[in-house]
Parts: structure tokens; sequence; C-alpha cells
């Protein structure tokens, strides 16, 4: 009985053993299965910014070189990035093409000659026409003021006749106011004195309407002597008068100078054999025309002044510039050189691209050429957040930000680890870290890096074990 009993405790030993072991096997592939995740903690962090932007040197500033427009070039002796002196060879024209020019000038400046000499020739004859109008309007003047002048002068002498002749009557009215005796000695009757008066006075009212007659008519001779006169005046004054301005002759002659001042200058490059040379020293920059085409009547090219320390021009995203700032300290490495301290010198958003910016940094004298590139290191240390996390643990769908946390539960087989999804909302971030909130904290197992894609609720191993 006790050997049968050993026999059944050691087979029921045996049992479990085999069924440890198959459950150790059982768990083994299971856990083979399943996603390894590496897990790490939120610390404490600055968040800091680099914003690492590449760029071109140019000149500090740029001196146009202009030629006479419309000369076709024959051969350019210069393209951009060349060095040339005070006095170097640009570009040559063409010398036959120039002559054709220089003949369509002459006949031109010749038609506008023409032109001119019409105009001053009109306005001779047109002077001489006012002068005769002139003198011949004075003589009226004059002759019409003298003929005026007598006819008041008659018109004042009926005035004083007519003044005269009532004074002799109301003279001999006076002296025979009290004769009552006729020539013969006789005694006049009263019939007759009164006959006598009545004729008197008849006679003194016709001589004072002759004199008011007389007045009248002298008024009216002065009112017409002045009028006349101030007509004749009028007509002198009109003739006096000063044309409209007329701009067309001052057009003309400033035309012709334009020409014979371009016609001087083509004789000026004939002579220097269609050699256009540079007026001074630097680098070319901008080129502005080209062999066969036709000089601009703008700048045919620009050089970089060597007496002014060129420039790093470098463009920024919307992004980028929220950290770069006007007068910031920044690192600046130009190919082949050290690193150097410079500052954003200028910011301005570019008109044609907006949402995009350009930032200038002055270099100091004899330092970089144009056309030479670089690299421009502007870093910026922001707040210390409590809680960040990797980007890699970091996730984003749909304008959500969320992170997945490892959290332990038992399984069948024991304790297992699975996925839980937590939302978050990222206060600040850079190229490395981001600084979150939401419910997640130090102790938080938050995933960042798995063997396989996982999902919220998927069941997980750790790394660490």
């Amino acid at each position: 009985m006790d050997k049968r009993r050993k026999r059944i405790a050691a087979g029921l030993a045996v049992f479990m053993a085999f069924m440890w072991l198959c459950t150790l096997v059982s768990k083994s592939i299971y856990t083979s299965k399943l996603p390894m995740v590496s897990t790490t903690r939120t610390d404490s962090k600055y968040i800091e910014h680099i914003v690492e932007a590449e760029g071109i040197v140019e000149a500090g500033a740029k001196l146009p070189v202009t030629a006479l427009s419309g000369l076709r070039v024959k051969e350019l002796a210069v393209h951009a990035g060349d060095k040339v002196e005070e006095g170097d060879l640009l570009f040559t024209v063409d010398l036959e093409d120039m002559e054709q020019i220089m003949e369509e000038q002459e006949l031109a400046a010749a038609k506008v000659q023409l032109e001119i000499d019409a105009i001053v020739h009109n306005k001779e004859l047109a002077q001489s026409q006012r002068e005769l109008e002139e003198a011949r309007a004075r003589e009226d003047y004059d002759a019409l003021a003298r003929y005026q002048d007598t006819l008041v002068g008659r018109a004042a002498e009926g005035v004083a006749q007519a003044e005269e002749a009532l004074e002799e009557l109301q003279a001999q009215n006076r002296e025979h106011e009290g004769d009552w005796k006729k020539e013969n000695g006789e005694s006049k009757t009263e019939e007759e004195m009164e006959a006598e008066r009545q004729a008197r006075e008849q006679e003194e009212e016709r001589l004072k309407q002759e004199l008011q007659a007389a007045a009248y008519a002298e008024a009216d001779a002065k009112w017409n002597r002045d009028n006349t006169i101030k007509d004749a005046g009028r007509k002198v004054e009109d003739i006096l008068q000063e044309d409209n301005v007329d701009a067309t002759l001052a057009v003309y002659r400033t035309e012709l100078a334009a020409i014979q001042e371009n016609l001087a200058s083509y004789k000026a490059i004939q002579e220097q054999e269609g050699k256009i040379e540079s007026p001074m020293s630097g680098m070319v920059t901008d080129v502005y025309v080209q062999t066969g085409g036709r000089v601009p009547d703008t700048a045919s090219f620009l050089l970089a002044d060597d007496e002014v320390p060129c420039q790093f021009r470098v463009p920024l995203t919307k992004e980028q510039k929220s950290y770069v700032n006007l007068n910031d300290d920044v690192k600046l490495q130009l190919d082949g050189s050290k690193k150097m301290d410079a500052t954003v010198d200028y910011i301005e958003e570019n008109e044609n691209m907006p949402g995009s910016y350009t930032a200038l940094l002055r270099l100091p004298e004899e330092t970089g050429m144009p056309g030479l590139s670089g690299k421009m290191t502007c870093s910026k240390v922001g707040d210390k957040y409590p809680v960040c996390v990797s980007l890699l643990a970091l996730h984003a769908e749909n304008d959500r930000n969320f992170v997945y946390v490892v959290n332990e539960r038992e399984g069948i087989l024991g304790t297992e680890y699975y996925v839980e999804e937590i939302t978050v909302s990222v206060v600040d971030k850079n190229d490395k870290f981001a600084a979150i909130e939401g419910a997640v904290n130090d102790e938080s197992r938050i995933i960042e890096s798995s063997t396989k894609e996982i999902k919220k609720g998927d069941v997980v191993r750790l790394s660490d074990g």
C-alpha cells in the first residue's frame, strides 16, 4: 500500500512537473510572439530650439555700371564672380551696328534742327507783325485822342458862348428894367412896358436853354472822348499782351541736345574701338547684357563695392523665424572657415512669398566674398517644463497628440503588460523633445519604441524584462 502511494505521489509530481514545464513552454512561446517595447520616463527639461539655416554671402553694397543704351553687344569679357579693376574691359560693341544707329541719329538731328529753324523763323515773322500792329494802334490812339479833344474843345467853346450871350442879355435887361420912356421921349403905356418885359424874359429863357444844350453837348463829347480813347488804348494793350506759353521750341531743343550728346558718346566709343571699360574696381555680381543683345537703359552690370563689408543672407521659414529675432547672437560658419560670432542685423518678410523670411548678417571687414555659402546656427533656451518626453514617444493622428503607456494586469498566464493610449497636449517642442500636458507623470512608463506596430489594448513585453 505504501509503495502504491509512493508511486502515485511520484506520478503526480512528474505530472505537475510536466504541466509546469508545458506552462513555461507555452508562456515562452506566447511571450516570444508579443511585441517587445522599450519604455522611458518623463523628465523635467529646458526645451532648447536650435535653428540651422544655410545661406550665401553677398555684397554689402552694389554699384551700377551703365553704358549707352541700344548698342549691340559683340563680345562679353567678364561674367558674374569675376574681379575687375578700374579700366578693365567689360564688353565690346558692334561698331557696324553702331554706325547705322549714328546715321539714324544724325538724320533725326537734322529733322529736329529743321523744326527748330521753322519755329524760330515763324516767331520772328510773328514778332515783326506784332510790332507793325502796335505802331499802327498807337497812331490810331494818338489821332483819336487829338480828334476827341478837338470835339470836347468845340463843345466847351459853345458853352462859353452861350454863357456870354446870356450874361449880356441879363445885363441889358437890368439896365432897361426901369426905362418907361420911348426913344422919342414919349411915355410908354403899361401895355407896352409889359410887352417889353415879356419879350426880355422869353429871350433870356431861350438863351438859358441854349446854355443847357451846350453843357449837355460838352458832357457827351467828354464821355465819347474817354470811351473812344479807352477802346483804342485796350487795342494797344491787347497787341502788347504775351502769347500763350508754347514749349514746342524748348522740347525740340532739348531733344536735339540729347541726340547730339548721344552722337558725341558714339564717337567716343568709336575712338575706343568699341571697348566699354569698367569705371571702378569690384567684383561682378550681376550681368544684365549678353552677346548679341542690346544694352539696356538701366544698369549693364552690378559691382560689389570693395569699401563696404559683405553680408550673409539666409532664408527662414515661418517656424524658424519664431526662434530668430532681430539683434540675436548667432554662430556663423562659412565654407572653408571656422565658426564665428555674428548678429542678426535685419529681418524682412518676402513680399513674393508671404510666410517666408530673409535674415541679413553683416560680416567683419575682409571676411567672405560674394557667392560663398555658409550656415547660421541660432540657439534659444526656452522655459523649463516639468513633463517632457522624447519625440519618439509622441504620436499624432487627426490633429490629436497621444502617447502609449505600459500598465500591468492579471492574465491567464499571470501578470502581463498591456498598452494604454493617453491623449496629451504639446506645450512646446524641438527636434528631440516635447513638453506635454495630460494624464502622465514621472511614474508613467511611456513606450518609446516597439519591435512591432502596437495599438491600444495590445499585450507587450518589456525589453528590460
